[in-house]
């Protein structure tokens, strides 16, 4: 495929279309590619690819995802025409209060840090995780294979070793200090007490046998079995909250997806506690009043109607978006097209302005890291997912003899109490995961989704702006 220019734009563009007619596995890293094309070649589905992917990732792309972490599933059912969304987000532990750290400020752009990086680094920073009951019972519903033999390749990835990428090798280099404060993860990602070379080969020993467990067991074999008990262990004696009670009362939740229309297109995303889904759409609305395409993409007049439209978004996400069991989230109402007419109005196509929050509730409606993949199969089933252990390597702790990064995703709650997304005792954090498929005619034309903490869903959107008002290839 040649340069071209496009319409309006002072760039050039240029990325090599992939093509595939029986399937394709999208992921962040060439191995964790290719444990989905395997379950595929071996007769599986999208579902089995994804999740024999994401088990793969957590060996390979440890910086951003793990058994012990978080995250999202949208799926589409080809044969009913049917979505399903999995919530298997992080929870606070049943012992966590509002007030449980001692902020440093109450203005941006030190807000939500506190005293010792208490809610970041450590085991006071570990939320409830999701991320393997989440990945154990959608192979289970959806999957072909099953959970033993999905695991496979992760457990083949562990045992024997990988080559060390130079992305991985910068991550280990920029997070060394914090990694050494916690034997357990300096041994694996310090190898002689410093980051390992380019290409060198990292074993996980220790995480290994835990899959190989969960391969055996499922989900129990950490929230009723004994890896479970390793992490309450390490947790009573270095000062965590997490107990066994907390494992027990876990619990994933099946929500409906949040849907809008940008144009003529269907746009299906992750509802919440997930913010991005519902931000995108209120997004979308405000930017169907212009003719975006013709502003020209890369142009100031088009950044400048984005950045707008997308500070409206966020100032909205602050006041209103929560975990739906602790407070009411207007969802209807911010996805509404007269509610997004009434905020375009606010913005001046001359100015930069600062927005607050709106008032949708006189509309009608109901009532830096992470790492996304998506699968698609024979049969037209698409997956799209982002699941996270939130900061690169998470809390930095790793359990002793698991190999299993803990996630630090208490850091996500607004440390400061009296808001929507402060933290209580068993409530989910707000996320910024948007695992989005855009459908056109009744038929998945893109499945998208990224990592990047806050800049997820407005990097999800500028991607559906692009390919519709711009005419970009997804690539």
């Amino acid at each position: 495929m040649p340069w071209r220019k496009l319409a309006g734009s002072p760039f050039d563009t240029y990325k090599k279309d992939a093509v595939a007619s029986n399937g394709m596995v999208a992921t962040n890293h060439p191995l964790g590619s290719a444990a989905g094309l395997e379950m595929l070649a071996m007769g599986g589905n999208a579902m089995d690819a994804a999740v024999a992917s994401v088990f793969a990732l957590s060996v390979v792309e440890p910086m951003m995802v793990g058994i012990f972490g978080a995250g999202f599933i949208n799926y589409y059912d080809a044969a009913s025409g049917e979505f399903v969304n999995i919530d298997n987000y992080s929870v606070a532990p049943k012992a966590a209060t509002p007030d449980m750290y001692e902020t440093v400020s109450d203005e941006w752009p030190d807000y939500m840090e506190t005293v010792d990086r208490a809610n970041l680094v450590g085991y006071r920073s570990v939320g409830v995780p999701g991320a393997l009951m989440g990945w154990c019972v959608a192979e289970e519903r959806f999957g072909k294979l099953g959970i033993d033999t999905v695991l496979q390749p992760a457990i083949r990835y562990a045992k024997r070793g990988f080559a060390v990428s130079r992305y991985l090798a910068d991550i280990i280099r920029l997070n060394a200090d914090d990694l050494a404060l916690f034997p357990a993860s300096s041994d694996v990602f310090l190898p002689g007490g410093g980051p390992p070379a380019v290409g060198q080969t990292i074993v996980r020993a220790d995480y290994a046998k835990t899959l190989e467990v969960v391969a055996a067991e499922g989900p129990d074999a950490l929230y009723k079995g004994r890896i479970g008990e390793m992490v309450v262990e390490d947790m009573a004696a270095n000062g965590g909250v997490i107990t066994g009670d907390d494992f027990d009362d876990y619990r994933i939740h099946f929500r409906e997806p949040v849907r809008g229309t940008y144009r003529d297109y269907d746009i299906v995303s992750v509802a919440p506690t997930s913010s991005g889904g519902t931000a995108i759409i209120e997004i979308l609305n405000i930017l169907e009043g212009y003719e975006v395409g013709s502003l020209g993409f890369g142009t100031a007049e088009g950044a400048h109607l984005l950045a707008e439209a997308m500070k409206i978004a966020f100032a909205d996400r602050f006041e209103y978006l929560g975990d739906p069991a602790f407070v009411e989230v207007p969802v209807g109402a911010l996805t509404d097209k007269g509610y997004a007419a009434a905020r375009r109005r606010e913005i001046d196509t001359a100015r930069a302005r600062e927005f607050t929050y709106g008032n949708p509730a006189l509309y009608v409606g109901e009532g830096a890291d992470t790492t996304h993949l998506t699968t698609a199969d024979a049969d037209g089933n698409v997956v799209s997912t982002t699941q996270t252990i939130h900061a690169v390597f998470g809390s930095k702790v790793t359990t002793p003899g698991t190999g299993m990064l803990l996630n630090n995703t208490m850091n996500i709650f607004d440390p400061h109490p009296g808001n929507a997304n402060s933290i209580a005792p068993r409530k989910r954090m707000v996320s910024s995961m948007s695992p989005t498929i855009v459908m056109k005619d009744d038929k998945p034309l893109m499945a998208l989704g990224t990592p990047g903490a806050t800049r997820i869903f407005p990097s999800v959107l500028q991607a559906i702006v692009n390919v519709i008002d711009h005419g970009m290839s997804l690539q």
